[in-house]
């Protein structure tokens, strides 16, 4: 991959951590709505919602979890669906188009699956146009929509294969968040304690994915904008796609982005956004289960530095720990249980903590606090509680 500018900018790993917390309104909040906290972080990782909501209420001053619910099933500005790496996220719904766009251009993914267990190309369009049909004016449960699937296309649909939880899914939802990545499919608003599906057409009338080239231009601009410099195998493996692909993905936008030296390791910003950010790297936040920040910034080592690998990471996965960050890199885990209203928040510092962090600490447990409406009651001290799976 070749650069046509000779002179070669360069950053330090605090301008890095600075461009970073301010890009996801960890320095200071975002302006705006929740939408523009979930459009400044390039989505909100949210298998678990409670979460989501804190990372979100974080950066959009004195939003609260009533106000992330309604931007979902209220005002409708954000949607739930399956994002990068194929897991559950909120997602601006104003930049649908782009998301579809460009994850339903992804190449697939390899299949680990026995091969007479897999679909195969035709069979997963098929469950795609089954899926877009079944949703296109319901609200569908998973037992509704593995019906409606197999009813649309044949009893291969429903052969139990696949491993999941303890028991075994159907044949078909292999192809689910291909559904959701081709626009046919996002998350409806919860029947009961039963989660539903429904056509993002729905609620966004004339929705569909943008163009597959500008598209992926657009979400290479997102990504390297909030959490460059990066090198396409980092953007790679925050999609969870082909290394190879990506770098032939930087190398056709070549004339838009431009080379960084950080600390003798070459990456890429966007042409033009190299400088540093308006004030260093400062702060104490305590980051959620898979905080967007935790799981998409890298190199892993610089972020986790120290003992912080050690006790913040579950096998090199990252967002499996709440973390504690100070000053941009993770010095700490915590974690959190309801009793009542009360919220009694351990944190466990892998370094002695300041008077000033103390203080910030206390500052940022009240505002954890005020996101689920809860009453925060603060201990330092060692987390017991294991890493999310």
């Amino acid at each position: 991959m070749t650069n046509r500018s000779t002179v070669v900018p360069r950053l330090s790993w605090p301008d890095v951590w600075g461009r970073r917390l301010d890009r996801h309104g960890l320095s200071a909040p975002v302006r705006g709505r929740p939408a523009d906290a979930v459009a400044a972080m390039c989505g909100a990782h949210a298998q678990m919602l409670s979460a989501a909501e804190v990372s979100i209420g974080l950066r959009v001053a004195g939003a609260t979890r009533n106000d992330i619910r309604n931007a979902l099933w209220g005002e409708r500005s954000l949607v739930k669906t399956f994002g990068p790496r194929g897991t559950v996220h909120l997602l601006p719904a104003r930049e649908l188009p782009l998301w579809t766009g460009a994850l339903g251009a992804l190449p697939p993914s390899s299949n680990s699956m026995p091969a007479d267990a897999r679909l195969t190309p035709d069979q997963a369009d098929e469950v795609v146009a089954a899926v877009a049909e079944a949703l296109a004016d319901a609200e569908l449960t998973i037992g509704e929509l593995t019906a409606a699937v197999t009813a649309r296309t044949d009893s291969w649909a429903a052969d139990p294969v696949v491993p999941a939880f303890g028991g075994m899914w159907p044949r078909w939802r292999q192809a689910m968040h291909l559904a959701a990545h081709r626009g046919a499919l996002c998350f409806g608003p919860n029947r009961g304690r039963k989660v539903t599906y429904t056509s993002p057409q729905r609620w966004l009338p004339g929705f569909q994915p943008a163009p597959a080239p500008d598209a992926l231009a657009g979400l290479v601009r997102r990504y390297l904008h909030v959490y460059g410099p990066a090198t396409p195998q980092q953007f790679a493996q925050w999609l969870s796609a082909p290394r190879r692909w990506a770098t032939q993905l930087f190398d056709s936008l070549a004339g838009e982005l431009q080379q960084v030296d950080v600390a003798g390791t070459v990456a890429w910003v966007p042409a033009g956004d190299t400088a540093p950010a308006p004030v260093p790297p400062h702060g104490v936040r305590l980051l959620p289960y898979f905080d967007a920040y935790t799981v998409g910034c890298y190199p892993r080592e610089r972020l986790f530095p120290g003992p912080a690998a050690q006790r913040a990471l579950s096998g090199g996965q990252a967002g499996t720990f709440p973390v504690l960050l100070i000053d941009g890199t993770v010095s700490g885990i915590w974690h959190y249980r309801r009793s009542g209203r009360k919220l009694h928040i351990t944190v466990e510092p892998l370094t002695a903590l300041t008077a000033a962090e103390r203080q910030e600490l206390d500052d940022q447990a009240r505002r954890i606090g005020e996101i689920p409406d809860g009453e925060p009651r603060l201990t330092i001290g060692t987390v017991t509680t294991g890493g999310h799976a």
